[in-house]
């Protein structure tokens, strides 16, 4: 007998649930397709390309339209001979200055037998490379720079888009695209990058739970066996997905979780059970691994946000947080961080989506602050936090969870922050 054996009982076609998968059509951002699709206008019409700047929180369709448009341009362009497009896409994640980009763009350009290494150069050489490239190249090249928000110094983003009035190159038209999950990222820009990148800005709201449905109903069609996915399913982890900041890929992926789940039961549907089982382990595995990619610090400024947060203290300013902090970082044996780095660590953890935070205006008098505010399962982020809480000690305000308890996230009380009860919920719940 076969160990493993086809499985098609669940799914038709899993893999139109991963984030490489292309759906013929993007559902829930005609308004952006159309503004996007205007400032691309000039490469059909053999112009200068527009630069595009655009921003959004992770998971809201900004490098999926981004994918659906240029490779529409890219088959329109084909049908005129007068047209010769290159499309260069670089994720920068990973990379941190204008020099990594400028060497990784290099090697793009040129063939593999051609590469050059990554470090070595001056950085004036490296954008001679890079013109040479780009001019051999001629015709129109549209770079695309994903993430362009994890990047320290804005040099590349002056150069790529002024090299042409600059003198740097003739034969070639450069257009170029920045994607943002950070929209405060541009208003660091120096104001002659903002002038010259953000000719055309295209902000990419949030999905809604109308919108998520229409883009997992899309999905599940291509996904799915007909009649496998109770009528729960999709309103639910739209419903969740609306909750998680509008979020169409955690949305996706609890979408494929749930049916995993189904599968591996061996059941004939998928229900709203697969989905809140689903959920909770997506939850716990989000929650420990941002928490083990943080620092020390990190840690300590998230156990102080959790004891107060339990203590009914939440939202909470960053100024009250540090007390506990500070105690937290002693008894640790470390030297507190000074108070911006502590808020640095907030937002980090803002970031994560572990903790909220809200801005308050109060006027002159008042002036403006942010307060913050715990966002995940208590229990889950204290499993992922065992080696924190055993440096520090078990604060009174969480001591109930570990009476007879383990770090396993399982095996806490779970109570989220909402006052839910284990992470699961119903459709009324929304």
């Amino acid at each position: 007998m076969a160990l493993f054996e086809r499985d098609h009982d669940i799914y038709r076609d899993r893999d139109a649930l991963r984030e490489d998968y292309q759906p013929e059509e993007l559902v829930g951002r005609d308004e952006e397709l159309q503004t996007f699709q205007a400032a691309l206008q000039p490469v059909i019409n053999g112009e200068q390309p527009n630069n595009v700047f655009l921003y959004g929180k992770t998971g809201v369709g900004k490098t999926a339209a981004t994918r659906f448009l240029l490779g529409h341009l890219r088959e329109d362009a084909a049908q005129y001979d007068d047209i010769e497009l290159r499309v260069v896409f670089l994720n920068c994640d990973g990379l941190t200055s204008s020099y990594q980009i400028a060497t990784n763009l290099v090697n793009q350009l040129r063939s593999e037998s051609n590469q050059i290494s990554t470090t070595g150069y001056p950085l004036a050489s490296v954008y001679e490379m890079l013109w040479s490239e780009l001019e051999n190249e001629g015709g129109t090249v549209l770079i695309v720079l994903d993430e362009i928000d994890h990047v320290n110094d804005d040099s590349i983003l002056y150069q790529l888009p002024r090299a042409r009035a600059n003198g740097k190159v003739d034969d070639v038209k450069i257009g170029l695209i920045g994607i943002s999950n950070d929209f405060s990222f541009r208003d660091d820009l120096s104001p002659k990058v903002k002038s010259s990148l953000c000719e055309q800005e295209i902000h990419f709201p949030a999905y809604n739970a109308t919108n998520l449905r229409d883009i997992l109903q899309q999905r599940a069609q291509v996904a799915f066996h007909e009649g496998v996915l109770s009528s729960e399913v999709i309103p639910l982890c739209a419903a969740y997905g609306a909750k998680d900041a509008g979020d169409a890929r955690q949305s996706i992926d609890l979408l494929m979780k749930a049916g995993d789940l189904a599968r591996d039961q061996d059941t004939d549907t998928v229900s709203d059970e697969h989905v809140n089982r689903g959920r909770r382990a997506l939850e716990r595995g989000r929650i420990k691994e941002g928490i083990h990619g943080l620092t020390e610090h990190g840690h300590l400024v998230l156990y102080a946000v959790l004891t107060l947060d339990q203590e009914d203290e939440t939202p909470i300013r960053s100024r009250d947080v540090r007390p506990r902090y500070t105690r937290f970082a002693e008894l640790a044996n470390r030297d507190p961080l000074v108070p911006r780095r502590m808020r640095d660590h907030l937002s980090e953890l803002a970031m994560l989506g572990i903790i909220s935070v809200t801005e308050r205006n109060e006027g002159r008098r008042g002036g403006t602050y942010r307060e913050y505010a715990l966002d995940m399962d208590v229990g889950l982020i204290l499993s992922a936090m065992q080696e924190t809480v055993e440096l520090v000690g078990v604060h009174e305000s969480v001591g109930d969870r570990f009476d007879g308890e383990t770090f396993d996230g399982e095996t806490f009380d779970g109570e989220s922050p909402n006052g839910g009860s284990d992470g699961e919920a119903t459709l009324d719940e929304f």
